[in-house]
């Protein structure tokens, strides 16, 4: 709540400020993101309520994957957008357990050299409607519909098991560009909802620099 709070204030501040003009909008824009993508936060549970929990990243060792994110835009018209984002992603895991593992209806016993995988590719369509257009601030909203491909697997002692999960989610698009200078921007973009059967959130905030008319 306090993080979207502060969106939300940013947002309205943003709209006050003086500042140089923007470029116009190109009909066809490629963005490419790439980086390391760290495990953080990623417990198991699979059956959520027999299986046992244990931990990717603090029980088994998972190293600093790279990832890559690429999405196509369509400008149609002055206000309207349409976007094709795909974003896959996998991290590795490897160690033991001081106990036995109970994943997917597999018994791995204690200490048992263990291989683990964790994958949730993500494709989105996106729509959005650009709700205000100022010379130097743009504050777009919509809807995205994303097909969730997600996959855990564990394997080791000659034992494997493999959780799939593919489904299509519906979260609420929005991005706010304001252009502070000739060529620089601050820009916040994410897809993100929240529902009592749990929450999906991918929100950017970001420093844009353009390096030419055509090139950011």
């Amino acid at each position: 709540m306090t993080g979207r709070l502060l969106l939300l204030v940013l947002c309205g501040a943003v709209l006050l400020l003086p500042s140089a003009p923007a470029r116009s909008q190109p009909a066809w824009t490629l963005e490419v993101e790439s980086g390391a993508a760290l495990p953080g936060y990623n417990d198991i549970r699979i059956p959520g309520d027999t299986g046992t929990l244990f931990s990717f990243s603090e029980e088994l060792e998972t190293d600093p994957t790279p990832y890559i994110r690429m999405r196509l835009t369509r400008r149609l018209g002055a206000r309207h957008s349409l976007g094709l984002l795909v974003a896959p992603l996998q991290l590795d895991a490897s160690g033991s357990l001081d106990r036995p593992l109970d994943f997917a209806g597999t018994t791995f016993p204690a200490g048992t050299p263990l291989e683990g995988r964790y994958r949730f590719d993500s494709y989105r369509l996106i729509y959005r409607w650009a709700a205000v257009q100022r010379p130097t601030f743009r504050g777009e909203i919509g809807l995205t519909a994303k097909i969730r491909d997600a996959a855990i697997r564990v394997e080791g002692g000659g034992l494997a098991a493999e959780k799939k999960n593919t489904g299509l989610v519906p979260l609420i698009s929005f991005r706010a560009d304001w252009t502070w200078a000739a060529k620089w921007h601050l820009l916040v973009d994410g897809d993100a909802l929240a529902a009592p059967q749990g929450r999906a959130e991918d929100v950017l905030a970001a420093l844009r620099f353009d390096l030419n008319p055509r090139t950011a």
